[in-house]
């Protein structure tokens, strides 16, 4: 694949003018993305990933729980664990500190865990309206550019103050803006995405030339999200490390700090890379101001909306809930906490590109591989609900640790995958504002759960395998497919000669 892409270096298409899914858009034709876009775009995934899979659900709430005074000592002591087996004080106490609700707002009271949820809450409500408009200048406007820089920039600046008060209310401002970037960067990510594929395989293709959209779309999508999982993999073995000092909240402050820097870097590829979005002229602008709802139009898209929500919440609900009981119930000893999150997080980077030839020799479309991440998850979240009441060994623990990192890395890459085929030419940024949407609610949701349940593993779990069967039956009995969506977005044309009028060149095709 890479010497399909390096092929491609330097040529630039010619540009043609059509009309996009009957909507009377001039565009112009992509170009081909070259190696250097492709590993920048790689490079920003490196740089963001992190923030929703490791800032947000466990730095904040550390940082959080610093904030507060001590917790009591629970009833059967510091070096006991709420199951009864010997532990650390110092891994009890970090842990009591997270789930003990000592941050007073009125007549109530939350933990950290509970605050960081409220603050995400916050931050999507926020996004909300900004993603709208957002969603109209991604794909008609000359800001496109400016908006994703302008969303990494606040947002990696919000990751550098949150050490200058020792108060927990400050941190509501903090996670929402942080969100809220996070949104609008995320979808600007895959509408890039969606571009490149374009660019490599022209606007609209025979079906018969389906299956190298197909193999571009996942190899490309494959690789960045084992490039986010690498960059996941640096901020949380930094944690851990960090947490050896005696000030754990300025060795978190360090934390936060560095994870501001290293997203703020992303905007290497923000200013290195631009794609010009559609032109305008001839697009009614009643019509414009509707553009982020034409989705409704497309039911694969639609309906796929519910697989994106899915396997955000399942992959979050899991991993909160699974570190959660592994910390203050079975109390893995410190080390093994380091080694379980080297397994969710760096194993993937490893076992995640395996699964492109894999798809490859199976010929099998994106909805059939975030089938493959849903089952990887129902697998886990089975497991740890039945055997709910056992000691888990840590070896079982790294096993599922690696199985359930896989899945979430499947089902974020296919699913993005998926959700491309499903969104019209012209349309990418207005789609992919939904997809970054429903991403970041699902993952709320899934955190929100398995917090407010701490150590009751039954009922994250339960809820989580009950989650995975829901999203299997929507993409299996909803229809979902990468090729009727395709078709349905006008991606893929049903015959040759409405594929010729559309002034494809087919040896933009290399494969």
């Amino acid at each position: 694949m890479a010497s399909e892409i390096s092929s491609s270096e330097g040529k630039q298409k010619p540009m043609m003018a059509e009309e996009a899914a009957g909507i009377g858009i001039v565009m112009a034709r992509e170009e081909k993305p070259t190696n250097v876009e492709i590993l920048l775009w790689y490079m920003y995934e490196f740089c963001s990933y992190f923030i929703h899979t490791v800032l947000i659900p466990i730095v904040f709430p550390l940082i959080i729980s610093q904030t507060v005074s001590a917790p009591p000592e629970p009833k059967q002591g510091w070096f006991i664990s709420f199951k009864g087996l010997n532990c650390s004080k110092n891994q009890m106490q970090i842990y009591v500190a997270l789930v003990q609700r000592q941050i007073k707002v009125g007549g109530m009271r939350f933990s950290p865990l509970e605050w960081t949820s409220i603050s995400w809450i916050t931050g999507l409500l926020l996004s909300s309206p900004l993603l709208y408009l957002v969603a109209l200048r991604l794909d008609h406007g000359r800001h496109h550019q400016l908006i994703a820089a302008a969303a990494t920039g606040l947002g990696s600046l919000f990751c550098l103050p949150s050490g200058f008060l020792k108060k927990p209310w400050i941190f509501p401002p903090y996670v929402a803006v942080i969100m809220a970037a996070t949104a609008v960067v995320g979808a600007s990510h895959a509408r890039h995405l969606g571009l490149m594929i374009t660019g490599f395989t022209g606007p609209s293709i025979p079906k018969h030339h389906f299956p190298d959209r197909r193999s571009f779309a996942s190899w490309l999508s494959l690789h960045s999200t084992a490039a986010g999982c690498l960059g996941a993999t640096v901020i949380s073995s930094f944690t851990y490390h960090i947490l050896n000092r005696a000030d754990h909240f300025t060795a978190l402050w360090v934390v936060s700090i560095f994870s501001g820097l290293k997203w703020g870097s992303g905007m290497i590829h923000v200013l290195s890379t631009s794609r010009i979005a559609a032109e305008t002229a001839s697009f009614p602008r009643h019509n414009n101001n509707n553009n982020i709802f034409l989705i409704f139009k497309y039911s694969h898209a639609a309906k796929g909306l519910i697989g994106v929500f899915m396997s955000s919440f399942i992959g979050m609900c899991v991993f909160g809930g699974g570190l959660l009981y592994a910390i203050g119930y079975i109390c893995v000893e410190k080390q093994n906490v380091l080694y379980l999150w080297l397994m969710y997080f760096l194993l993937p980077m490893f076992s995640i590109p395996l699964m492109y030839p894999l798809q490859q020799l199976l010929k099998l479309d994106a909805e059939k591989m975030q089938l493959l991440g849903f089952m990887m998850s129902i697998f886990t979240s089975g497991f740890g609900f039945y055997y709910r009441d056992s000691a888990w060994g840590e070896s079982h623990l790294f096993f599922f640790a690696a199985v359930q990192g896989t899945s979430a890395g499947l089902m974020h890459a296919f699913g993005r995958v998926l959700w491309l085929d499903c969104s019209p030419r012209g349309r990418e940024g207005a789609f992919s504002v939904w997809y970054s949407w429903a991403r970041m609610v699902g993952a709320c949701a899934g955190f929100g759960l398995a917090t407010a349940m701490p150590g009751d593993i039954g009922k994250s779990f339960g809820v989580s395998f009950c989650a995975g069967v829901v999203g299997m039956i929507v993409v299996i009995f909803g229809n979902i497919s990468s090729l009727g969506g395709a078709e349905e977005a006008g991606h893929v044309v049903k015959s040759e000669h409405s594929f010729e009028m559309d002034g494809f060149e087919d040896e933009s095709i290399d494969a």
